[in-house]
């Protein structure tokens, strides 16, 4: 299958671009490099020393013995997607080029106005490029549990049956986002659902849960595979920040009360997802939704976790509660259905100490490259509210040889 993969160069595509390869498939990357630019503008970098994707395609290709074909441009150019889309005539584009952090996206007037022209001008360009190119092409795009917000009813898997006045429907799912990224979100949602209405277009949209973890099966073949590892305010996920401080000895930063409820799924799974969402395609004019996670835990859960891992290897790691940044429920239902994947045949990687422990031992090898001064909430979504500072971090009780 000819397999187009938008953001190729990231966290998620990089892996998802060697997985595809691994398995026969003709893949093509898409990056402008945009992530390493904003780790730039920030002084901040991934704890992962990854190499140029130049550098990375060759390795894999030592490696395996496949190809990857790589293309650098910004779907945001048209005429660079289109051209990209006519030389490779994609039977299925994976779709994760986009700007992907709410605090990045709340920090200033001019991130937010990137943030949404990057998502929603990129998603529709992709939109007219595949319906006048191939448009029985199946589009698979990385949506975001955050659409949806933490409403107080069950959160269904894209659409909702309503009873209103005596009448009834199947509706898109109420959004309530949190940021001005996940209302990007939400509208590259719109879109789609759109074109697929309108156009015939068949798109899946994988609503995805927050994501862990360092490696994959195909990274673990070599070290210059490795994919890039976020733990800065902007770009860092949860669990992986709280592992970096286990580390490095700084206090867990718990937002306010840690109540905070989400869904979670191991970077192994998200390939499992992708994998079954290509290998069963929608439909022509289909717009279908999948949850795409594997376990819900509260912030505090998470924070837990992580404390009895260290203690196993003989990390004392201090949990403190900060000032949230961000405006949020903190106390809140939360029951999300994940079942069409499951049917589909998903086997979950389940989180746990031992996994908690790999990633820590990982994280030690590099501890060298982790910038303290990256790891703390400046961005607040209400202007004027200072939050405060944490203590100085501690000296870690565990050698590098202990964790690895």
């Amino acid at each position: 299958m000819r397999i187009l993969i938008l953001g190729g160069d990231g966290y998620l595509g990089w892996p998802t671009a060697m997985r595809f390869s691994a398995r026969g498939h003709e893949v093509s990357v898409v990056d402008n490099f945009s992530r390493r630019r904003w780790h730039v503008e920030h002084s901040t970098d991934s704890l992962t020393p990854i190499g140029s994707l130049t550098d990375r395609i060759e390795a894999w290709r030592e490696v395996s013995g496949n190809e990857i074909k790589p293309f650098v441009g910004s779907m945001e150019d048209f005429g660079f997607l289109d051209a990209v889309i006519a030389e490779t005539l994609p039977e299925t584009i994976v779709h994760y080029g986009e700007q992907p952090s709410a605090p990045y996206s709340m920090k200033s007037r001019e991130a937010a106005v990137e943030t949404q022209y990057t998502n929603v001008i990129g998603t529709l360009n992709l939109l007219f490029a595949i319906r006048d190119r191939v448009p029985d092409c199946h589009l698979v795009k990385l949506g975001t549990m955050g659409e949806y917000g933490t409403p107080d009813i069950d959160i269904e898997e894209g659409f909702i049956e309503i009873e209103h006045k005596g009448r009834r429907d199947t509706l898109p799912f109420p959004k309530l986002p949190g940021s001005l990224y996940h209302l990007s979100k939400v509208h590259d949602s719109h879109n789609i659902h759109f074109a697929c209405r309108i156009w015939g277009l068949r798109a899946t949209d994988l609503n995805q849960g927050v994501v862990y973890g360092i490696e994959t099966d195909e990274s673990a073949r070599d070290e210059r595979l490795i994919t890039r590892f976020d733990y800065d305010e902007y770009f860092g996920t949860v669990l992986n920040r709280f592992c970096v401080q286990a580390v490095i000895g700084h206090p867990l930063t718990v937002y306010g009360e840690g109540g905070q409820t989400r869904g979670f799924l191991n970077i192994r799974d998200t390939l499992q997802c992708v994998e079954l969402a290509v290998a069963n395609p929608a439909e022509l004019g289909e717009f279908r939704v999948f949850n795409q996670f594997t376990e819900q835990f509260s912030v505090a859960e998470l924070a837990e976790l992580v404390r009895r891992a260290g203690a196993e290897v003989g990390l004392e790691v201090a949990v403190k509660r900060f000032p949230n940044p961000r405006i949020e429920a903190e106390s809140h239902y939360y029951n999300a259905a994940n079942t069409k994947l499951r049917e589909l045949g998903l086997e979950p990687h389940h989180l746990g100490e031992e996994l908690v422990r790999s990633m820590l031992g990982i994280i030690a090898r590099h501890r060298e490259r982790v910038i303290e001064r990256a790891i703390l909430p400046r961005t607040r979504w209400k202007p004027g509210e200072l939050v405060a500072q944490v203590p100085p971090p501690r000296q870690a009780t565990a050698s590098t040889a202990e964790l690895e």
